[in-house]
């Protein structure tokens, strides 16, 4: 049968086999079909790293219906295909694939790839099930982790499936075997991807790494960020090489750098290459935002909707001041970027919240505030069995933030203009805030100084005139543009300018204040 008839009918089982499933179940297991123009692009691109007259040993270890052997089988080197393996766990898409394709040399098996006997290949393309780690069971955690290991890759228990499927996935690469994979590109940012980066640097040739544009999302159906990478199961050489690719189409990308090996082993973030065409090591080090200031992520209250409550579900519930803590509302709701506060305290805002904040014990509340004692008890068997609350004791306990008096936001898109990613805003008031935001606690001589009158403002507008794509290169991205900034990337921020103000050999408002050494962030 003609390729282009199965490929019809393939595209046809893929809509109703996903038709069948919600888009719930298939989050969960990592189910996101390769569209058919992007698996044609990866196959051209990756078989032209195939010596020109090799016979292909084929694999996929996530097969779904088969985007990838498709495309093969419609590519220039179709006629090379001498053997192709394939491995789908999920009986719904696989039995009905391996029907489609039982008159081709595909061998197709109905089993987990993470457990299988390795068969040599010399040509691999994947796009692994995008699972994270908190799908995945205690005992495949520990089973993933140590076959992980036993290879001499030490997997955090924080990595994705995917992570699992590219280090297991090469007991069964040739030498010389060409391999492509599909995945998410956080692993280029995030810490528990510094064992796959030590992998593709220290145990093959990395040849290149397509990121796409963050806006290009390439799965309708999830918000991730893509990234393409291909290597060659070879030693690298010292004076490698590597080709980062930015946006565009594989073959005509819009931003383009060869990097030397050596220069990504000292860069933290690979996805700051090469959108800006230079690393961002220091030796010098400079002053960081960590040398300033104390930064935490705000409180996972374990329910916002139960124990954040306005002041008319206050007044209505008439539970005491004495057990609530003012907490700030999240971003999209706060519209100025400086909080003005009362006489007492209380931000000058509307709607004002308040979050629920005691850790007396139930006997005790009940003595003390009978009526938030009711009203936690209507949470005991909703609300208390949530996992962060089961793990507190009393279980409607808080963490402690203290009023901060400068937080940013903790994930964004930029604007028209690529600004406006992450917003600063400077906190009068004594309210608190929940894990939206990042709060910023001055240091001591960081403290002293913004006590003075107009430091902190002065502070707060130099914080905001920190260039947008600093910071943008210290976190993180996801599908849709979507950045996000944990404490320890915003903590690596330069802030030369700020310690330059409060630091410099004049007297700062009458104060001469030493420059404290850098610090690691909180």
């Amino acid at each position: 049968m003609e390729i282009s008839v199965l490929e019809k009918r393939r595209l046809e089982l893929q809509a109703e086999c996903d038709r069948q499933r919600s888009q719930a179940e298939r989050n969960r297991l990592g189910q996101f079909a390769t569209p058919p123009a992007l698996a044609r692009d990866i196959v051209e691109t990756s078989s032209a790293l195939l010596g020109v007259t090799e016979q292909i040993h084929f694999l996929d270890p996530a097969f779904g219906t088969g985007s990838f052997y498709s495309a093969l089988l419609n590519s220039s080197v179709a006629s090379r295909v001498e053997e192709a393996d394939g491995f789908e766990i999920d009986p719904h898409y696989g039995r009905p694939t391996q029907n489609l394709w039982a008159d081709t040399r595909l061998n197709l098996s109905l089993t987990d790839f993470t457990k299988a006997k390795p068969h040599p290949c010399n040509f691999l393309i994947c796009n692994p099930p995008y699972v994270r780690h908190h799908h995945l069971s205690a005992d495949d955690k520990t089973r993933l982790r140590e076959a992980s290991h036993a290879l001499g890759v030490k997997l955090s228990g924080l990595a994705g499936l995917y992570c699992y499927f590219m280090v297991l996935a090469h007991r069964w690469l040739q030498e010389n075997a060409v391999a492509a994979w599909l995945i998410p590109s956080e692993f280029m940012d995030v810490n528990y991807g510094e064992a796959i980066k030590s992998y593709l640097l220290d145990n093959v040739t990395l040849v290149r790494i397509h990121r796409f544009d963050p806006n290009d999302v390439q799965f309708a159906d999830a918000l991730v960020s893509s990234a393409i990478v291909w290597f060659k199961n070879t030693p690298p050489a010292a004076n490698h090489r590597v080709q980062m690719t930015l946006g565009g189409r594989l073959d005509t990308p819009l931003l383009s750098n060869d990097v030397p090996i050596e220069e990504l082993r000292r860069e933290s973030k690979w996805t700051r290459l090469p959108e800006t065409g230079e690393l961002h090591q220091d030796p010098e080090g400079g002053v960081r935002l960590r040398d300033l200031f104390n930064i935490k992520r705000g409180l996972a209250t374990g329910d916002n909707s139960f124990f954040i409550l306005n002041e008319e579900r206050v007044a209505e519930l008439g539970i005491s001041h004495r057990f609530l803590q003012s907490i700030l509302p999240s971003p999209r709701y706060l519209k100025q970027d400086e909080v003005q506060a009362d006489e007492d305290g209380l931000p000058l805002l509307k709607p004002r919240l308040f979050l629920i904040n005691t850790k007396l014990p139930e006997e005790d509340l009940r003595e003390a505030d009978w009526k938030l004692a009711a009203y936690l008890e209507s949470g005991k068997k909703t609300v208390a069995e949530a996992y962060l609350c089961r793990s507190r004791k009393p279980w409607y306990s808080q963490e402690t933030r203290p009023p901060a008096p400068i937080l940013c936001t903790y994930m964004g898109r930029s604007d028209e203009n690529g600004e406006n990613t992450f917003r600063f805003i400077l906190n009068h008031s004594k309210a608190t805030a929940a894990n939206v935001y990042l709060l910023l606690y001055p240091k001591a001589t960081v403290a002293n100084a913004m006590s003075l009158p107009g430091v902190a403002k002065q502070v707060f507008e130099l914080l905001r005139e920190i260039p947008m794509q600093h910071m943008r290169n210290e976190g993180r991205v996801y599908g849709g543009g979507l950045h996000k900034m944990e404490p320890r990337e915003l903590a690596n921020v330069r802030a030369d300018h700020i310690a330059k103000l409060l630091f410099s050999s004049q007297p700062l408002c009458g104060l001469q204040i030493k420059l404290p050494q850098p610090e690691t962030a909180a």
